[in-house]
């Protein structure tokens, strides 16, 4: 499965064979925002397993319209959490 790294560090997986094969993007998110949006929409969002206790959620990319903003935005934001700092600032003066 693909996998997007900064400095040889996960940031996003893409899984095609979970829950019956059922295509999906896994992604670390900000502690505290990942239950409201399991919460909002369990069909779409799930803690994935094994990084689940890590901070990480799940999103099923086989369920109809993919909000496409939101997902950028999670990715961008995953990329920041797993980052070194130092390159998050270089992002924020571009």
């Amino acid at each position: 499965d693909p996998t997007w790294r900064v400095r040889d560090k996960i940031f996003a997986m893409q899984k095609g064979n979970y829950d019956g094969g059922r295509p999906s993007l896994w992604l670390k998110i900000a502690d505290g925002a990942r239950e409201p949006l399991i919460d909002a929409d369990p069909e779409r969002y799930f803690v994935p397993p094994y990084v689940g206790t890590k901070g990480w959620i799940g999103i099923y990319l086989d369920r109809g319209r993919i909000p496409w903003k939101l997902v950028s935005s999670l990715v961008d934001g995953s990329y920041r959490l797993i980052a070194p700092k130092r390159l998050v600032a270089q992002l924020d003066e571009a």
